[in-house]
């Protein structure tokens, strides 16, 4: 076989895989749909939990759900499913609250080091940078 249509194949393969994927959803971002979802998603993960309140970023793609003993609920999707996690201030290595309405926070876990988070309203935003802050002090609430 010729090196030219060796390449032919593999590319039209690799193309035509991608497309498959694409096509079947693959390439869809999972969307929390509201509050209600976000404690369910979270709830999967953390059945023993209960949240007292819930803040989901603008664009539906996190939520932040308050937790007792000072600890933060985390629901982000990731491609078409969540992941979950729960942090406390001291997870926290670098923490900004910007404007408009926006939190960028960097963890000390090096499997996600954490990201930026829009919200609607710039009281969620100074919410979840007040329960994230890792100058509070863990005991203090989160309010």
């Amino acid at each position: 076989m010729s090196l030219p249509l060796l390449v032919a194949i593999v590319v039209i393969g690799i193309s035509l895989t991608v497309a498959a994927v694409h096509f079947t959803g693959g390439s869809k971002v999972a969307r929390l749909a509201g509050v209600e979802e976000a404690r369910r998603v979270f709830a999967l993960d953390f059945p023993d939990e209960t949240p007292s309140s819930v803040l989901i970023t603008s664009d539906g793609r996190s939520a932040f759900l308050s937790l007792s003993g000072g600890r933060t609920g985390i629901v982000q999707s990731f491609g078409d499913g969540y992941f979950t996690r729960i942090a406390t201030p001291g997870d926290v290595a670098a923490l900004a609250l910007g404007q408009p309405a926006t939190v960028s926070v960097r963890f000390r876990d090096f499997t996600w080091t954490g990201g930026q988070f829009a919200f609607a309203d710039a009281a969620a935003a100074s919410a979840v940078a007040r329960a994230l802050d890792p100058k509070r002090s863990p005991s203090a609430p989160a309010s």
